[in-house]
């Protein structure tokens, strides 16, 4: 039981690693001619989809309607977020190897922190693209706007968008649960040890007390 709070830190950083394993983020568009819909999947360090022409068929999309196109050599983000990723991963194992719980709440808020910065950064970046229209555009439609949405379901003029977490970030936030958790059993470990060992010296105590009056 006392290494309850290690295995489940360690079960954290394992759930987060997936974020380089599959897509923690994706978006669906469904328009007449792609009634099926096209998804791209968004990787911690690339962006990608069910086939090699999904990038393709969005800025085919984009371009009726004068978004830019998308180009993962010009988001930053896929560069530096994997090693912002395995910082976290370092800072985990070290969490885990000394075992306090002030360490696995640390790295736990951290996480929150990280991934509110990381969700802005993402409707920034939706923002950009859904507002940064060319006059050059084959539809024109004054005042409209193709952001997708942060979260959810949302109707763009014929277009249906579908934004929502994939299977890394569904793993990312239970590596922030389990860290929590891990805090949460380490504390009460640390707790009932205090306890004890107050109730054995309490004893001692008494026990001294009765032999110096006998």
């Amino acid at each position: 039981m006392k290494n309850t709070p290690r295995i489940l830190m360690i079960l954290g950083i394992a759930a987060l690693l997936t974020l380089f394993i599959f897509p923690m983020w994706q978006i669906t568009l469904i328009a007449p001619q792609y009634p099926d819909g096209v998804t791209m999947h968004i990787w911690i360090n690339k962006l990608g989809g069910e086939n090699p022409s999904v990038i393709q068929n969005i800025n085919i999309l984009n371009h009726y309607v004068g978004m830019k196109y998308i180009d993962e050599d010009a988001i930053p983000e896929l560069q530096y977020f994997p090693y912002v990723i395995l910082f976290m991963v370092g800072f985990g194992l070290l969490a885990a190897y000394f075992n306090k719980w002030k360490f696995y709440l640390t790295w736990g808020g951290i996480m929150v922190v990280l991934a509110i910065l990381g969700l802005y950064d993402f409707y920034l970046w939706e923002y950009d693209y859904g507002h940064t229209l060319s006059d050059k555009a084959p539809i024109k439609i004054p005042g409209a706007s193709f952001q997708p949405p942060l979260f959810g379901t949302k109707e763009i003029i014929s277009f249906t968008a579908k934004s929502f977490p994939h299977i890394s970030g569904y793993f990312a936030g239970l590596s922030i649960l389990l860290a929590f958790v891990a805090a949460w059993f380490k504390l009460k470990f640390d707790k009932n040890e205090i306890s004890k060992s107050n109730a054995v010296s309490a004893a001692d105590a008494l026990l001294y007390a009765r032999a110096k009056v006998n």
